[in-house]
Parts: structure tokens; C-alpha cells; sequence
């Protein structure tokens, strides 16, 4: 009776950790969930605005650079950088860009806007820069990386 119990410990074990084993690669190979983008800034001028195109030479963004890392996962992140400067006269208190991976076609691998003011920093004054950051996560090791693009998509100015 003592190696029918041995027996059964250990089945039930083995049984116990096969599942274990088999929920842990689960999670790490399930397609990762889109995360939701913040709200978009209230009162922001957008691109494409008459009042946005009077302030896009004056919102430099430049230096952009790519820094590439794979993950456990299989996947690759991405995090696009730049340097923004404030040449407008006024102090930006919201700032949005838009970064992005694109293939041989020019057409987007992974792409996301992000408000990098106030979330990276609370506001920009007049000649002063800063680093804006954009993260993207998920692109497939088989996806054509061609190019980055990162450019301002909206701005709001301190009253």
C-alpha cells in the first residue's frame, strides 16, 4: 500500500506542475493586450489647425534616435527618442507626439501618440529642451524595421 500512495503523490505532482508549467508559457506567448492610450489633452491645437502650423517650425524635434531590445517574450521593444526645443516664446504645459516604425513601404509596424507634457516633464519654457520618449512594445521579430518616425501632433500653451 505504501508505493500505491507513493504513486499517487507523485502523479499528483507531476500533474500539479505540468499545469503550473503549462499556464506559465500561456502567459508569456499570449498576444499582448493593446494598452489603452491616455486621454488626448484638452484644449490642445492640433496638426492640420491654421493656429498648429503657425507653431510647427517653432517646436523643433530633433535627434531622433532608436534604441531596439528584445524581450523574453520573443518580442522586440522599441523606444524612439528625440530632443524637443520651445522656440515659440510661450510655455508648452501639453505636448503631443507621435512616434512610429515603419516598413519598406512607409506604412506603420507599430506606431502610438503619446503626451510626453506633463508625463515626461510638467512644462517646457521658452528655449528650453527637453528628451520626449516613445515606447512601443509587441513588434514581431519578423516585422521590416525601415525607418522610425517621430514628429509633435499637438501642443497646449500655458495661459
Amino acid at each position: 500500500m505504501a508505493d500505491n500512495s507513493r504513486r499517487t503523490i507523485f502523479i499528483v505532482v507531476g500533474i500539479v506542475s505540468a499545469v503550473l508549467v503549462a499556464s506559465i508559457i500561456y502567459l508569456l506567448y499570449r498576444p499582448i493586450a493593446n494598452v489603452p492610450q491616455p486621454a488626448q489633452l484638452q484644449g490642445a491645437i492640433r496638426a492640420g489647425s491654421p493656429e498648429f502650423e503657425r507653431y510647427r517650425d517653432r517646436i523643433v524635434l530633433d535627434s531622433v534616435e532608436a534604441f531596439e531590445s528584445t524581450r523574453a517574450l520573443g518580442d522586440i521593444v522599441m523606444t524612439l527618442q528625440g530632443t524637443v526645443r520651445n522656440f515659440t516664446g510661450r510655455t508648452i504645459n501639453g505636448l503631443e507626439v507621435y512616434g512610429a516604425v515603419v516598413d519598406l513601404n512607409g506604412k506603420p509596424v507599430k506606431e502610438r501618440t503619446v503626451a510626453v507634457i506633463p508625463n515626461q516633464k510638467a512644462e517646457l519654457a521658452p528655449n528650453e529642451t527637453m528628451q520626449a520618449r516613445v515606447l512601443l512594445e509587441g513588434i514581431s521579430k519578423e516585422a521590416v524595421r525601415a525607418n522610425i518616425k517621430m514628429e509633435v501632433v499637438a501642443v497646449r500653451f500655458k495661459n
